[in-house]
């Protein structure tokens, strides 16, 4: 994430809080992330997590994610046994952030965050979806952890329904089905979507429309692909999956 969009998000919440001389929220975290100090910042973010003053702020939670992200990208944290699996840490991570934040006080500052975050874990979960049952449960948990930090993402939900399903959970897809509706009324229109958000969305309505044919549910398939009708035509795979529904 670029990390002057970091800087500019801090200095704009402190200004928004009660006190315009408050010192900024975590700015200890803030210069340990924007020196690329990431161990410094996990240690010290870690610890605020542990106490007892400070262990309901969300803040260090997000840190906590931004940084193992980060780590996750450079080869020396990929080899150390603390840090291998930093990609997905960093999901659980902004999962544990947005139960603190439920309120979302913080995290519409973040969203370039949010947008890398999405895109990475997504290609990741689809990459695991598409590699067929050897790679189901893998892809669920991306998709889980994608609609615990972001539970307004429609996408997710769509490809958590369809690992539950491919895994014989009918009752969890269903449900997962249900918040996935919910979220795409919410949104109001595809077309206000990010784009992280709109390309998961896309690739969501071909497998789901894929999913239900197979199950002989030919009418189900072409109604999935009419969702996108009117936003994803100029895109070829998109195109050509819709012409083989109708």
């Amino acid at each position: 994430m670029n990390r002057s969009l970091i800087l500019a998000s801090v200095v704009s919440l402190a200004f928004c809080s009660h006190a315009l001389a408050q010192k900024a929220p975590y700015d200890d975290l803030l210069v340990k992330y924007v020196d690329e100090k990431y161990e410094d910042c996990v240690a010290k973010a870690q610890s605020y997590t542990e106490n007892d003053n400070t262990r309901k702020d969300p803040l260090p939670y997000l840190y906590m994610s931004m940084c193992l992200f980060e780590m996750s990208k450079i080869p020396k944290y990929q080899e150390m046994d603390d840090y291998k699996k930093a990609d997905r840490d960093a999901l659980k991570w902004a999962e544990k952030y947005r139960r603190k934040d439920k309120d979302k006080e913080f995290f519409d500052k973040y969203e370039d965050y949010w947008a890398e975050l999405n895109t990475v874990a997504q290609e990741s979960g689809l990459n695991f979806y598409e590699s067929g049952p050897k790679g189901m449960t893998k892809a669920r948990h991306q998709f889980e952890a994608m609609t615990g930090y972001y539970p307004e993402d429609p996408g997710p939900w769509l490809m958590l329904a369809l690992t539950e399903y491919q895994g014989n959970m009918q009752k969890e897809g269903d449900d997962s089905v249900t918040k996935y509706k919910a979220a795409l009324d919410a949104a109001g229109d595809i077309a206000s979507l990010p784009e992280d958000q709109k390309k998961l969305l896309k690739s969501a309505l071909i497998h789901y429309a894929e999913y239900l044919d197979s199950k002989g549910d030919k009418a189900g398939a072409s109604k999935a692909m009419e969702t996108g009708k009117d936003y994803f035509m100029d895109d070829a795979e998109f195109k050509g999956a819709y012409d083989s529904f109708h």
